[in-house]
């Protein structure tokens, strides 16, 4: 007999639903959270009353019986830390409680990080490792992760990270400089593409497997006022946060040599995913499964419904 559960994820960007039938993802519906013309992202009370409005029309998108379900899991917090906490997760708890009391189905929470970290390896089609690297580029993180598997669980300790504004950040604040709407980073990548000039050597700021990224935002500033082309200023950008991360992996690498995973809306970026694949045999996350999404909780709950953990 089928196994079938429902994953819900109400980040800071998007609201998500995903439906998993005996280990595969049969439904994954994404609504962006609206954000204002102009601005670069969306106020927590902002975030929690759209995905109120959200999540009725995602369940009409779905367009599946819940009733078959047979376990609701959710995303509760950001990461497996002590303190980590925002308050659009609760959206997606509501949600996941009424599920679970109307039909009488097992609830299950995990973080949104370690969903992140599943639906990359589903869609990768990376070996199970008992132990590996993987980088969570979002807008709202930037961190390299050391991951322990325990055949359940993805224990996360934080390796590398960075110490200031993300890289998703400074995609979109730049983005918005040069007119592009929220998010920016699909037209940032496809201005990029369009870049024929030579780009000067870039020298990024990294200690360690930790990086700063603020500079670039004076960087791009500057060559605005300079009347850079758009796409020269979206290839710079892309190549100094790809220099960044590549700075940060060597470093890794040289305290141990462990498989790298990217996931993240960041890791969506076409340069980056060509780059790190042929340099390091990186795995990365397919694009619908690289941004925000509720497949890695659908996963996760299947999971653990099926193995009573």
């Amino acid at each position: 007999m089928s196994v079938t559960v429902l994953g819900i994820d109400t980040s800071n960007y998007t609201t998500s639903l995903s439906v998993c039938e005996d280990g595969e993802i049969i439904r994954n519906v994404k609504l962006p959270l609206a954000v204002k013309s102009g601005e670069v992202g969306v106020r927590q009370n902002d975030a929690v009353f759209l995905h109120t409005l959200n999540l009725p029309k995602a369940f009409d998108m779905l367009d599946f019986d819940i009733k078959n379900i047979s376990a609701v899991g959710y995303s509760d917090r950001p990461r497996n830390a002590e303190g980590s906490y925002m308050p659009c997760f609760m959206c997606g708890q509501s949600a996941a409680s009424i599920v679970s009391d109307t039909l009488g189905v097992p609830l299950y929470k995990n973080s949104h990080q370690e969903g992140h970290i599943k639906a990359a390896l589903y869609s990768s089609k990376m070996p199970e490792y008992e132990k590996f690297y993987a980088y969570h580029l979002s807008g709202g993180t930037l961190e390299l992760l050391s991951v322990k598997y325990d055949g359940i669980t993805y224990n996360c300790e934080i390796s590398g990270k960075t110490l200031d504004v993300t890289a998703g950040q400074m995609i979109d604040r730049i983005g918005v400089m040069l007119g592009l709407d929220f998010p920016c980073g699909k037209a940032m990548q496809e201005l990029a593409c369009d870049n024929k000039e030579v780009l000067p050597k870039i020298n990024v700021s990294v200690t360690g497997a930790n990086c700063n990224l603020s500079g670039l935002q004076n960087k791009a500033e500057d060559m605005i006022k300079k009347g850079a082309a758009k796409s020269y200023i979206a290839s710079y950008v892309i190549e100094f946060i790809k220099k960044t991360i590549e700075k940060m992996t060597d470093n890794a690498i040289n305290n141990e040599k462990l498989p790298f995973l990217f996931s993240g809306g960041v890791s969506s970026n076409r340069q980056i995913k060509e780059y790190f694949t042929n340099k390091y045999g990186a795995y990365f996350a397919a694009p619908e499964f690289s941004a925000d999404n509720a497949a890695g909780t659908a996963l996760l709950t299947y999971q653990r419904f099926v193995y009573g953990k």
